[in-house]
């Protein structure tokens, strides 16, 4: 069974760049057709997809995000990284990573239980 952790700061100053780890236990990120996603929820707001990196290591971005947007991987601890720079109170969300099978998405079955970012001076 497939978990996802994700971890980072919950406050990020405005002009900052945010980095969140997501761990993954249960399963490797270079599993085939494997792809490791980030996805995050404004308040009051549906999901976002950001972006995701796949188990072949090329990464795939939203094109409203992409150009403050980057996303690695370390697969000897079997993790992947988001990083957002530049941000805004309007990045304030509830940031998850998920597993998709195939090709990038939302992930709604393995999905990480999300972390509370907030940007705020």
């Amino acid at each position: 069974q497939v978990q996802l952790q994700e971890s980072g700061p919950g406050l990020v100053k405005p002009s900052q760049t945010l980095s969140l780890t997501c761990t993954v236990s249960g399963g490797s990120i270079t599993t085939g057709l494997s792809y490791w996603n980030w996805i995050r929820q404004p308040p009051g707001k549906g999901l976002e997809w950001m972006g995701a990196i796949a188990y072949s290591g090329e990464t795939y971005y939203s094109p409203s995000l992409k150009s403050r947007t980057s996303i690695s991987r370390d697969t000897a601890k079997n993790q992947f990284t988001l990083q957002l720079s530049s941000v805004t109170p309007e990045d304030t969300a509830l940031y998850y990573c998920a597993r998709t099978l195939g090709t990038y998405g939302t992930g709604n079955r393995y999905r990480g239980q999300g972390t509370q970012v907030t940007v705020s001076s």
